[in-house]
């Protein structure tokens, strides 16, 4: 005699709409809903990019000594990849390099405890310029993306991906990055001196 197939029973479970599902509301909400999103739908998620050889026709503040705002990633990169900071922004650009760390950064440092010890010791660094924040809060990107923004004298030193596509956005501002051991800059265009201030075309 044959044994009997036995199937495993499963529980019935009673399907619920959540309360916070748009079915559930009124049909007054729910038209403003749908109005909401179609009105976020139809603004600009895209900042036209401006060619980098338009760069010193509207930021000529960009000279040497050129200053760079580093955020935490890039100051922890250099050690990482044992890249001294100081020389290799100067090997990379010519010219004597300030790097400029923020309150904001130091107190991130801070934050992220023993493993970003050595980047915070070499933050505090005497040859780093200081400089204070008057807002509220530590975070960094904000605050550098803020500064960069309303200051068109600085570069910005980062390997943050979120970062970097936020100052793509602010026309003028080369961004160096730190990898396989070296540094590395975008949005640069050629020296200061083939680029004149003002164009002699025509003049006699």
């Amino acid at each position: 005699m044959g044994k009997t197939k036995r199937t495993k029973k499963f529980a019935l479970v009673k399907r619920m709409i959540s309360k916070h599902d748009d079915r559930t509301k009124a049909p007054e909400v729910r038209k403003q809903v749908l109005d909401k999103q179609e009105k976020e739908s139809k603004k600009t998620k895209e900042v036209e990019q401006l060619h980098s050889s338009l760069f010193f026709s509207f930021n000529e503040n960009l000279v040497p000594p050129y200053r760079v705002l580093v955020d935490t990633n890039f100051v922890n990169s250099a050690l990482q990849n044992k890249v001294d900071l100081f020389k290799g922004m100067m090997d990379l650009l010519l010219a004597k390099c300030i790097p400029c760390v923020t309150d904001c950064v130091l107190a991130e440092l801070e934050k992220m405890g023993s493993k970003y010890r050595m980047a915070l010791q070499l933050a505090r660094d005497p040859r780093f310029e200081r400089l204070t924040c008057t807002h509220k809060g530590t975070y960094a990107d904000d605050c550098l993306c803020e500064r960069v923004h309303n200051h068109k004298c600085y570069l910005v030193g980062t390997n943050d991906a979120d970062l970097k596509r936020r100052i793509r956005k602010i026309p003028g501002v080369p961004i160096l990055h730190c990898k396989r051991g070296q540094f590395g800059i975008e949005r640069l265009p050629g020296h200061i001196s083939v680029v004149p201030k003002t164009s002699t075309a025509g003049k006699k």
